[in-house]
């Protein structure tokens, strides 16, 4: 997995980037499918943004999340990336059963 950060009005300290790939990594662990993810870290006056683009087999996903400090915008985010990769996986898990035991049962 490979993680572009980017930022938007505000320098990235490398603080800032461990924090970010430390949580991205917990991403990982429920999709092991994810070629990369684009991050852009933003402030617009008293308003930290922190949004990201994920690419995966099968698509891409897109969240961002606005607080009033960067790290609590990071972790909102990867709350609302965690979520949509959860929702994606079970979307295409094949919950029917095999031919074999429906033929058993009838």
């Amino acid at each position: 997995m490979q993680i572009n950060l980017s930022g938007h009005h505000v320098d990235i300290t490398t603080p800032l980037r461990d924090y970010v790939t430390s949580k991205m990594e917990r991403l990982e662990r429920h999709f092991d499918q994810v070629t990369d993810i684009h991050v852009v870290l933003g402030v617009e006056k008293l308003r930290h943004k922190a949004e990201a683009t994920m690419h995966i087999s099968g698509g891409d996903i897109f969240a961002d999340s606005v607080e009033e400090n960067m790290y609590a915008a990071i972790d909102g985010l990867v709350d609302k990336l965690d979520r949509q990769l959860k929702k994606h996986k079970e979307k295409i898990t094949d919950h029917h059963r095999s031919e074999g035991s429906i033929a058993r049962e009838l």
